[in-house]
């Protein structure tokens, strides 16, 4: 019973309605029953009264609603002596917003199990300070009061508060929140760990290298938060149906009166003209699509986006990080005279820590794996698509793109690669030191969601790199697309994504550099599980897993969720109808008639509800390939 009285104190309108049936329905059995109907008609008057004032904001906002019918429903019900299907209508109305929040609140479910589970306490060491047993104290804080440098005590089974690097020798993590990987990933002390992870058997010192705002999985509550907050055009889809709906069924009224003579099948027929299911089937339905897309580890900022997706024709993609693993295998080492192998790779890494480009994070695996220590910097700064630059003890390092680096060493000769080799070159001061050349290796799943995409009815596919043709091209090959743009600045990126044709175009990207294009496309789909906040920032859709098959999975759902909106609505209106011709001949008494409305709009709010699973999704969608790729040649 607790349920039922929350529920009449959430929704004062709907417990305002029961408490006038109720008095009525007494009144009934007293000498004051020639007042129920007063009572009853009166207070229907009166909230029809409200909703119109509701119903003139709205028009004055450009919105021709479709709560109208409601208005005139009841008017005309009380009117002809049918004050108790007045009343039932009323109910209808005021119990929407009820049935909508319940709706609502099981359609998200996923999107607000993320919220819920995002990291608000943490552990922090007090350095110097030792309990009574000798042991370090510890305190246990908010981690909004977590700052950069903090050292963090993690312990089994906890999440990781925020971003950080780990201290002690190793550790495992459970990261499926964030890559959707199921196993456990082992890390070792200086390797950086995300917030929202899950830490494995053992207690782990770490040292925290972000704010809580800063850190990963705050970003991604963010992002949620936004996609929650968004009032997306789309979810007002039956303003399309509004006009033409009300038109039909005030014709439909008009002439049922006037062939009968009888003013009582106008409001038998309005009656169950009063469509609900239209107000929050549409809603519903895109709120269930956005859970849907969150269990699948996808992001979607409101319900437009989601709309666009259902339309998509033509996908454009970055390659290193989104077609590639990025996690691109060190192949050799060229050094110049006056420079070893150890010089360059130690250079190269100790600036490439304070990169977010994901080929960053692969040099400085190398030089761990050689046990080489990283360098003290002074000072950092990384240059979106050409690399980054770092002060060291023994001058200027610049790490990135030729071009880029013979800025600083005129001497720079570039490297002689392989197809599908990639190089990054080194200089300190104004010499230049070396390159390390490296391959990287097509995701497990790009063939395949390709090939998807162009199943699905994508007419167009091309890649829009910053990397040299000889890169590119190869991979491209392996994946049958034929238009390739390469060594593209990120102003390039947005000039070919303009002219691209035909429309809509989702573009596909990670890392700093994808921002701009990311946010040019008609939908931006952001590689999240290792690209930078710029990118996730910028785009429609944040992909969490690390997976390229998110692309397909975005568009599945988002053709299933428009077509189940516009199938719910269709359902509403059609159930609607058939229930106006009845009520038209006479065969369908006022109150009758308006609990057969209460369940049309259970009937179309169950359907629109069908979209938090949609179409069964095929295996490949979450299973990794049996066959292992070969690296791009």
């Amino acid at each position: 019973m607790n349920w039922i009285r929350r529920a009449l104190r959430a929704y004062p309108a709907v417990a305002m309605t029961l408490a006038v049936g109720a008095l009525g329905l007494l009144m009934l059995l007293t000498p004051f029953r020639e007042a129920a109907p007063w009572l009853v008609g009166g207070y229907a008057l009166l909230m029809a009264a409200w909703e119109a004032v509701g119903m003139v904001r709205q028009l004055l906002r450009g919105h021709a609603g479709l709560d109208i019918l409601a208005v005139i429903a009841i008017t005309a019900a009380v009117l002809v002596g049918e004050p108790w299907a007045a009343l039932v209508v009323v109910l209808m109305v005021t119990g929407g917003q009820a049935l909508e929040d319940y709706a609502e609140n099981r359609s998200k479910r996923e999107l607000t199990a993320l919220l819920e589970r995002a990291p608000s306490r943490a552990t922090r060491i007090v350095i110097g300070e030792l309990d009574e047993e000798g042991a370090q104290l510890t305190e246990t804080v908010d981690v909004g009061e977590i700052e950069v440098g903090d050292t963090i005590l993690v312990r089994p089974g906890t999440l990781v508060p925020v971003d950080a690097i780990l201290l002690d020798d190793e550790a495992s993590f459970d990261e499926s929140s964030l890559t959707g990987e199921s196993l456990p990933v082992d890390r070792s002390a200086g390797e950086k760990v995300a917030s929202g992870v899950i830490n494995g058997s053992f207690a782990v010192r770490m040292r925290a290298t972000a704010l809580a705002g800063d850190s990963q999985y705050q970003q991604i509550v963010r992002l949620v938060e936004e996609a929650q907050g968004s009032k997306a055009k789309t979810v007002r889809i039956a303003d399309r149906y509004a006009l033409p709906f009300t038109a039909l069924a005030l014709a439909i009224a008009g002439i049922a009166w006037f062939v009968s003579g009888d003013p009582v099948r106008f409001a038998e027929v309005l009656v169950v003209a009063t469509p609900c299911p239209l107000l929050i089937a549409a809603p519903v339905a895109f709120l269930g699509g956005m859970s849907r897309a969150a269990k699948a580890g996808l992001i979607v900022k409101g319900g437009s986006t989601l709309e666009q997706l259902a339309k998509v024709r033509s996908a454009a993609f970055d390659k290193t990080g989104t077609l590639t693993t990025g996690k691109p295998e060190p192949r050799r080492v060229i050094a110049q005279p006056g420079f070893s192998e150890e010089d360059v790779l130690q250079l190269a890494a100790s600036a490439e820590v304070y990169s977010s480009h994901v080929l960053a994070s692969a040099v400085v695996r190398a030089a761990k794996a050689q046990r080489l220590g990283l360098l003290p910097v002074t000072e950092a700064e990384e240059f979106a698509t050409n690399g980054v630059a770092a002060r060291l003890a023994g001058g200027q390092v610049r790490v990135g793109k030729p071009s880029w680096v013979r800025e600083a060493a005129p001497d720079l000769v570039h490297a002689e690669l392989e197809p599908g080799e990639l190089a990054i070159y080194v200089s300190r001061n104004d010499r230049f030191a070396g390159t390390i050349v490296m391959r990287d290796r097509l995701r497990d799943d790009a063939i395949d969601t390709v090939a998807e995409l162009r199943r699905n009815g994508i007419e167009r596919v091309l890649i829009v790199t910053g990397d040299v043709a000889a890169t590119a091209n190869p991979l491209a090959a392996k994946l049958r697309i034929s238009e390739v743009h390469a060594e593209c600045t990120p102003a390039d990126k947005v000039r070919i994504i303009a002219d691209v044709q035909p429309r809509p175009l989702l573009m596909t990207g990670d890392g700093l550099n994808d921002a701009p294009v990311l946010a040019a496309a008609d939908v931006g789909f952001a590689m999240g599980a290792r690209g930078s906040t710029a990118a996730s920032q910028s785009a429609d859709v944040v992909n969490r897993f690390d997976r390229i098959s998110g692309v397909a999975d975005a568009m599945r759902i988002g053709r299933d969720t428009v077509r189940i909106a516009v199938q719910s609505i269709w359902l509403g209106i059609g159930f609607s109808v058939v229930l106006m011709l009845i009520a038209a001949f006479g065969l369908l008494p006022a109150i009758v008639g308006a609990w057969m409305q209460e369940l049309v709009d259970l009937v179309a709010i169950l359907g629109a509800l069908r979209a938090i699973r949609g179409r069964k999704d095929p295996a490949s969608a979450d299973a990794v390939s049996d066959r292992e790729r070969e690296p791009v040649s």
